[in-house]
């Protein structure tokens, strides 16, 4: 039995996800945004503490969490671009960075091989329109995630992350239209459960040669060259 920490582990995906490591019999720790601002730095620091508390050891982090806001250039102030592109980057680049940063140092210390799995987003590919801000920041994150593979790989831990198109959850559940449903030749958009499957696989003893790379979720709706 491993100890997982999944951040954004409340609802949709995270839940999900949650849900997949129990069902293998591994003890897990669903931080919310309730439990935890990823926003500050103290914060993540004592929400690993005591996610360490709980389970014992963290074997396994899932940065899952993620700020999206509305908003294209056009039609922001540029007080409310700004605040966009500080709120979204400081929970889903530098939380998930100071939250891998916690983990991996309690793994380097316990000699821990463990695994950290980025969940990021086709939108750093394909390009967001109406919320740049969250697509620059899973870029960021995707970076982060391979940056992170080579540093960590000497201490026996791996570092990948998931790409997922649009997964039906109830934060998105308003813009579920059939021309989004189109965008995938399958005519639908990705279940909670599939992402799970992913991440559980690369958080797996078995995955450690996938470290470094970022794994396509999205029903083949954005096909990367």
């Amino acid at each position: 039995m491993r100890g997982v920490l999944v951040t954004g582990g409340a609802r949709g995906i995270g839940a999900a996800i949650a849900d997949a490591f129990r069902e293998q019999g591994d003890s897990v720790v669903a931080l919310s945004s309730a439990d935890a601002d990823l926003a500050d730095p103290a914060a993540v620091e004592r929400a690993v503490a005591h996610a360490v508390d709980t389970l014992g050891r963290i074997d396994v982090l899932v940065n899952n969490a993620g700020l999206v806001e509305l908003g294209s250039l056009p039609e922001l102030s540029y007080a409310d671009w700004q605040s966009i592109w500080q709120r979204t980057f400081a929970v889903n680049v530098f939380g998930a960075a100071n939250m891998s940063y916690c983990v991996a140092k309690h793994m380097i210390d316990r000699g821990i091989s463990g695994r950290i799995v980025n969940v990021g987003s086709r939108g750093a590919f394909r390009g967001e329109p109406g919320m740049p801000a969250y697509g620059a920041s899973k870029a960021a994150l995707h970076s982060l995630g391979q940056s992170l593979a080579v540093s960590l790989a000497p201490h026996g831990i791996a570092v990948t992350s998931v790409a997922p198109g649009f997964v039906a959850t109830d934060r998105v559940a308003d813009m579920m239209t059939d021309d989004v449903r189109r965008q995938s030749p399958f005519g639908r958009v990705g279940r909670p459960e599939e992402i799970a499957a992913a991440v559980v696989y690369l958080a797996s003893p078995a995955a450690e040669w996938a470290s470094g790379t970022v794994v396509d979720l999205n029903g083949a709706s954005y096909l990367r060259t």
